[in-house]
């Protein structure tokens, strides 16, 4: 009897222990200071809307990072000396909604609200718009570019009939065909593209999300619409996509991002849903190792998902307005994997969390 109450009384010790440690442990966690940008870039003097990194260059640890501006700058920042090499001026000061490299550091896409989409030639220290596209579109979607084959790329963008989106092949500009919902659909404007495929030489299919609500998956060989799925109650703001597991993420202007996925019959269905702190999103990126994944917030911040399990990781709390937009450097950069988040207040910040993951 006294052996066994010394047990019970030991055990209920041990356990308490094991309690205050577990206490101290996790108050001493919560006591950590936020993670602060590995440095941040000044001198857009406006609104940045877009970011893209660029893995070519002149050293091969320096990726070079493109940001887009309300003032209809681009600018290239070199992040060795966090300055800018050059800036761009092809938008007639419209807003800069979208950059990205084809191919290489040398040539560049860029859409602005001035209506068109430019192609820039940068080679050499150039600065010079060699091509565009009228879009004809006055709504904020930003086109998706594909790489299909060497030199041929596709391209998505919002047509001049607002539920339409067009599909262009890259450099020839050839239409390859109009994408346009049933009639009675009422899906609105397209408000995001996400133009994939399953592997190089496989059919690309396009996932667009409209002002009602709705993420569709289009063929593009077929231009028809395969799966339908309403996601949200507000305009899907943005959405990234996953190829390799079928699964993909959105946000609106709602507190909710939505995970679905896509099954082997090409139906899109919700796989579950997450509800944030404070409503807004205006962009979400799935890092390229599919590890994890970012989203710009309107309150301010930049959260860190686990992709995986959608598992909250970490809230970046830097900047002073609207996160407009995020972007992760190419999974092979080294040392570091690089996460870059444009805001309204005219900074962009740069962060190195979870390279290891």
């Amino acid at each position: 009897m006294w052996e066994h109450c010394f047990w019970k009384a030991h055990t209920a010790r041990a356990a308490l222990w094991i309690l205050m440690v577990e206490i101290a442990n996790f108050t001493a966690l919560m006591a950590l200071p936020p993670p602060d940008p590995q440095f941040v870039l000044r001198g857009t003097s406006a609104a940045v809307h877009t970011l893209h990194f660029s893995c070519g260059g002149p050293e091969p640890d320096a990726p070079l990072l493109f940001s887009g501006s309300e003032n209809g700058f681009i600018h290239v920042w070199n992040l060795k000396t966090h300055r800018v090499d050059t800036a761009l001026d092809g938008h007639g000061r419209k807003s800069v909604c979208f950059v990205e490299t084809m191919g290489g550091k040398d040539w560049l896409l860029s859409q602005g609200r001035d209506q068109r989409i430019c192609l820039w030639d940068l080679a050499e220290g150039r600065t010079s718009v060699t091509d565009s596209v009228f879009t004809e579109h006055v709504g904020f979607c930003r086109c998706s570019l594909l790489q299909v084959a060497q030199g041929r790329w596709l391209m998505a963008m919002a047509a001049r009939s607002l539920e339409e989106v067009q599909i262009l092949e890259l450099p020839s500009k050839t239409s390859v065909c109009t994408l346009k919902p049933e009639v009675g659909a009422k899906l609105g404007m397209p408000m995001c593209l996400k133009l994939w495929q399953l592997s190089c030489g496989s059919q690309p299919v396009l996932l667009a999300g409209y002002e009602d609500g709705s993420v569709v998956l289009w063929n593009v060989s077929t231009g028809k619409a395969l799966s339908r799925l309403t996601c949200h109650q507000e305009p899907v703001m943005s959405l990234d996509f996953d190829s390799e597991k079928a699964k993909g993420i959105s946000g609106s202007s709602e507190k909710v991002l939505s995970i679905w996925s896509l099954n082997e019959q090409q139906n899109l269905q919700v796989y579950k849903t997450h509800e944030l702190v404070n409503a807004g999103i205006s962009d979400i990126t799935i890092r390229p190792d599919k590890k994890i994944l970012a989203t710009a917030g309107w309150d301010h911040r930049i959260r860190i998902f686990g992709w995986k399990k959608l598992k909250p990781l970490a809230v970046l709390d830097y900047h002073t307005a609207t996160v407009h937009c995020v972007s992760f450097s190419d999974h092979s950069s080294p040392p570091d994997r690089l996460l870059a988040a444009g805001s309204k207040d005219q900074r962009i910040s740069v962060w190195s969390i979870y390279a290891q993951t």
